[in-house]
């Protein structure tokens, strides 16, 4: 098993995400598609036998890992100009993750099982502000 980091980009919130992934469900049932979320991306992982095999993607929120959804799928698609993408169908659960900063990247990225952060519970829920988070563990309280 093998899971994957993305970034959110113009997430503030697992909330933001949780909102956009809610419209992307209601379209896709408005066109009689399957219910569930998906992510597109340019690149096709290679790995993608891992990733279906209990794997994640890991969403990274201003700069913190807050939150996975599982993949259920990984479809090579062509667009109208001919040319290969990938996408990702997803659980619509989302868990939240205890935070773990991440460095900015572009695409996404391989994550190892015991690198990933574990699901929240209790005090260290994802609903504390990113801002707080990075400031928390640059501090090393976190």
């Amino acid at each position: 098993m093998i899971h994957l980091v993305k970034l959110c980009v113009g997430a503030e919130s697992v909330d933001d995400l949780a909102n956009w992934q809610k419209r992307v469900i209601a379209h896709r049932k408005a066109l009689g598609m399957s219910p569930n979320p998906v992510h597109e991306t340019r690149q096709s992982p290679k790995r993608a036998d891992e990733l279906l095999d209990g794997g994640s993607i890991y969403w990274v929120i201003k700069g913190v890992i807050l939150a996975r959804q599982e993949i259920v799928e990984v479809n090579v698609m062509e667009d109208m100009n001919g040319r290969n993408y990938c996408e990702l169908v997803l659980d619509p659960e989302i868990h939240p993750t205890e935070p773990q900063g991440r460095r900015a990247f572009q695409g996404w990225r391989y994550l190892k099982p015991e690198d990933a952060p574990k699901d929240a519970t209790g005090s260290h829920s994802a609903e504390v502000p990113p801002e707080l988070t990075r400031a928390l563990r640059d501090a090393g309280v976190w």
